[in-house]
């Protein structure tokens, strides 16, 4: 059954609210009134459409994190070298997700749900759609790049990527920023040699090939 198109509006607006001001103010700052002022809508409409504050904080995550994935599933779909999906991924990280406040929003949510053990299995699942986009991407890459999965695995590999990314999060987040160009970096001269070492497989590959190839024509000739 589908909402009223004025719901749908009431609903957008205090969701559209509650991202500005857990952007600009942190959940601790955003009383109902606060909210509803910001949203233009009457602050009991809050428990009328989605229970609680916190429901409604947690669908604030769960819609931004919705639109991240789409754009992460399509980065990681595309036809190009995994080296420059990684590098796109990372300038999502410390910029155009940054600046979009989602990893303001994201930090708040994780820090709402230390004190509300209730709220814990809706942040995990955000995290876990991350992970699944990771580990979907990340297990093509391992293949393609020849690396050993008993010795590196890719949950490893996965759980990795995502806590040093939540690291970096939360450093920037306080201002903090040492050390990050330099990690990067260095990971993407580990990827640049996985690169080449890809190529040159690919390339003896192809050798190898040719030279079946014209030693069956060379029998072919002779018989």
């Amino acid at each position: 059954m589908t909402r009223p198109m004025a719901q749908n509006e009431t609903v957008d607006a205090f969701l559209d609210a509650a991202e500005r001001l857990l952007i600009s103010v942190g959940y601790a700052g955003i009383s109902a009134r606060r909210l509803a002022e910001e949203a233009g809508a009457n602050h009991g409409l809050i428990h009328y459409y989605f229970g609680s504050m916190e429901q409604l904080f947690l669908q604030v995550l769960e819609r931004f994190t919705s639109r991240l994935i789409v754009r992460q599933k399509a980065l990681y779909a595309a036809d190009i070298p995994f080296l420059q999906k990684w590098r796109t991924a990372m300038g999502f990280l410390v910029d155009q997700d940054f600046s979009s406040g989602y990893e303001k929003v994201w930090m708040e949510l994780q820090a709402l749900a230390w004190n509300h053990p209730e709220l814990r299995e809706r942040v995990a699942s955000v995290r876990q759609q991350w992970h699944e986009v990771l580990s979907e991407a990340f297990t093509k890459a391992m293949v393609d790049y020849g690396v050993d999965t008993e010795h590196y695995p890719v949950e490893a590999m996965v759980t990795l990527v995502i806590t040093f990314n939540l690291g970096i999060e939360v450093e920037r987040l306080g201002g903090i920023t040492e050390g990050h160009k330099e990690m990067l970096a260095m990971i993407d001269r580990w990827l640049v040699r996985l690169e080449a070492a890809k190529a040159a497989r690919v390339k003896q590959a192809e050798q190898i090939e040719r030279t079946d190839e014209e030693g069956a024509n060379d029998e072919g000739q002779v018989s």
